[in-house]
């Protein structure tokens, strides 16, 4: 097992349990504690975790919300195969509204090249990228930019967003669960992310499978609210079941 395959498979079960012990992941993973530790260094570098004695903590139960660049070196495969997978719900024309997100930046790298689209998003970095594609045309949603996630929030955002209508809304979040919907850690995000969702026909959810059952301070959503969930194989079919008849369709990838 590679090392980010190794730190990957921590920060899964640290999220899962709620805390990870040095000894019991070095008998599980059948190396050397002090490989754990390292493991546990690294992540607590990229700001997903957070040391302890005998073990790490994930941010999550400390309050924290890891910064993009930290959470976008986490399940990475899962998040391909939910972008790609998300492709399929684009129009062939039309408007589209793309929120910020670790799985939805993916989208600039994937983005088909023989459809006119007009692309409205919160976030900086994907609309830098998909303002180099000749047939796209791309609205950047202006506003306070947070660093932490680098996207435009607070009442500029919330204002444009209220004048828009479009086909489909391709949504991020930070959890997601039956008994209390869609959930992120900042307010001001939550209300950008309620008025894309009610600019939107269709509301796509993307999702990787670390996000379910977790909530967070401000709620944005209801699961009705969302048509469709993609999520990755790593959701168990029962979960996905309750997830469904909550509202959306699920698919995992």
């Amino acid at each position: 097992m590679y090392a980010q395959e190794r730190q990957e498979h921590i920060l899964r079960a640290a999220r899962t349990a709620g805390r990870v012990e040095v000894a019991e992941l070095a008998t599980e993973l059948d190396v050397a504690p002090e490989t754990i530790r390292k493991d546990l260094t690294a992540l607590e570098r990229g700001g997903v975790v957070r040391r302890v004695h005998g073990g790490a903590i994930p941010v999550e139960r400390l309050g924290f919300e890891p910064a993009v660049a930290a959470r976008d070196v986490v399940l990475t495969a899962e998040k391909e195969r939910i972008a790609k997978a998300a492709i399929a719900e684009l129009p062939e024309d039309g408007a589209v509204l793309i929120d910020a997100g670790t799985t939805t930046a993916r989208l600039a790298d994937l983005m088909p090249g023989d459809r006119e689209l007009t692309i409205v998003t919160n976030a900086l970095p994907l609309a830098s990228k998909l303002a180099a594609f000749p047939n796209l045309n791309v609205l950047l949603i202006g506003g306070r930019v947070r660093s932490r996630t680098l996207a435009s929030v607070d009442a500029w955002a919330q204002q444009a967003l209220a004048g828009l209508y479009v086909d489909v809304c391709l949504l991020a979040t930070n959890g997601v669960s039956v008994e209390r919907g869609l959930t992120t850690p900042d307010p001001t995000e939550a209300a950008v992310k309620a008025a894309m969702v009610k600019a939107a026909r269709r509301v796509v959810l993307l999702a990787d499978h670390s996000k379910v059952g977790h909530d967070h301070l401000a709620r944005f959503a209801d699961l009705d609210d969302v048509d469709l969930l993609i999520t990755d194989s790593g959701l168990d079919e029962r979960t996905a079941g309750e997830l469904a008849a909550a509202g959306p369709r699920v698919v995992r990838v």
